[in-house]
């Protein structure tokens, strides 16, 4: 998430910033990430990736609990309530998928073509904690991926088109069809990919050159047959 609070102000119709935003490029489970949430108003505010239901008795329960599967929201008592009443755009420039060829692990990144900033749909929650304080956290929803995605990886973020972002945040809309039905594969036809650095492993490195685009591994050969696995 490298875009400026103005941009995705912009491009999300926030209305309420309540943090600025400074570039990152590798984000990782536990950290904390930029969401809109719509209250009285659209607000920009940061939250904790891995939801703590608020029934939780233990907040490790969120490094479980950092996707979701959009298939079966209405079901699990982890999602099911925040799926009717607490829904979130989580902002993201790109994201990181691995694809893999026999041993090898190639970190990929996805974003859009235009380089614009893109909503995952997210779903969010509110927990006390033993100091009486709340934390506030986040999951990320996902989906069957399209033709792109689905070179790389079985899954995708759900991606949301503007029209669906729209949807997703109507505070007035608990119906679990007409919900479902923007949580589907990316249409658009803007998304690409490159390999990039497996730095993007440790999660405490995080810079520009992240994101810059490196020569794919050679295929590992098999010592018996000579054959790329």
């Amino acid at each position: 998430m490298h875009h400026s609070t103005e941009d995705v102000a912009e491009r999300f119709a926030v209305e309420q910033t309540l943090l600025e935003l400074k570039p990152r490029y590798n984000i990782a489970p536990s950290q904390p990430v930029a969401a809109v949430i719509q209250g009285e108003s659209r607000v920009l505010q940061e939250l904790k990736w891995g939801l703590v239901p608020s029934w939780a008795r233990d907040p490790g329960i969120g490094n479980r609990l950092i996707n979701a599967r959009a298939e079966t929201l209405a079901d699990k008592p982890a999602f099911r309530t925040a799926f009717t009443r607490s829904r979130c755009l989580i902002p993201a420039s790109g994201y990181f998928e691995w694809q893999r060829s026999g041993r090898l692990r190639t970190p990929m990144l996805l974003h859009r073509a235009g380089g614009e900033p893109f909503a995952i749909a997210g779903l969010y929650e509110r927990w006390q904690t033993p100091e009486e304080g709340i934390l506030r956290s986040c999951t990320i929803i996902t989906t069957a991926p399209n033709e792109v995605a689905g070179g790389v990886h079985d899954r995708m973020p759900a991606i949301l088109t503007a029209g669906g972002a729209e949807i997703w945040m109507d505070r007035e809309l608990t119906d679990v069809d007409a919900l479902s039905r923007v949580l589907r594969p990316y249409p658009l036809s803007d998304l690409i990919l490159h390999p990039v650095s497996d730095r993007v492993n440790k999660a405490g490195d995080d810079d520009a050159t992240m994101i810059d685009p490196v020569e794919p591994p050679m295929p590992e050969e098999d010592p018996q047959l000579g054959l790329g696995l």
